[in-house]
């Protein structure tokens, strides 16, 4: 789990079929902190599951989908609600929600009522996610 605690998401994203198609930020996403956030083993933890395109980081996962060609694959709401919460997609996905608090199982009383990345942080690795292209 991540070091650091995200305030308490402000509203609930709206899904619209199979992705969510609003920004949850004001602020565009920064592909470099999305990056960052991607490579964190304090933070984002996605190279846990999945391999990347970043050929300096060791130690890649092999559980989930490779990264590499992400933004071809998936349109922008799309891969939001990927980060947002996998499980309306798949609900037996293994993928943690990165922006949800209810619903959860076997939170911590530390990181009740937080969600993992903030909404900031989930429009950072999206535009990374975004340059990922075949």
């Amino acid at each position: 789990l991540p070091l650091l605690l995200c305030a308490a998401a402000q509203a609930e994203p709206v899904v619209v079929g199979d992705g969510i198609p609003q920004p949850l930020s004001a602020m565009p996403g920064d592909a470099a902190r999305g990056r960052a956030i991607v490579v964190s083993r304090q933070t984002g933890l996605c190279l846990l599951c999945h391999s990347a395109p970043i050929a300096e980081e060791r130690f890649q996962g092999n559980l989930a989908t490779d990264l590499a060609g992400t933004g071809s694959r998936w349109s922008e709401a799309q891969l939001r609600l990927r980060l947002v919460d996998a499980r309306r997609l798949n609900p037996e996905s293994v993928m943690p929600a990165y922006y949800r608090v209810e619903g959860l199982q076997r939170v911590g009383e530390a990181w009740q009522g937080r969600t993992v990345l903030s909404a900031q942080q989930i429009e950072d690795v999206l535009a990374w996610l975004r340059t990922l292209r075949d």
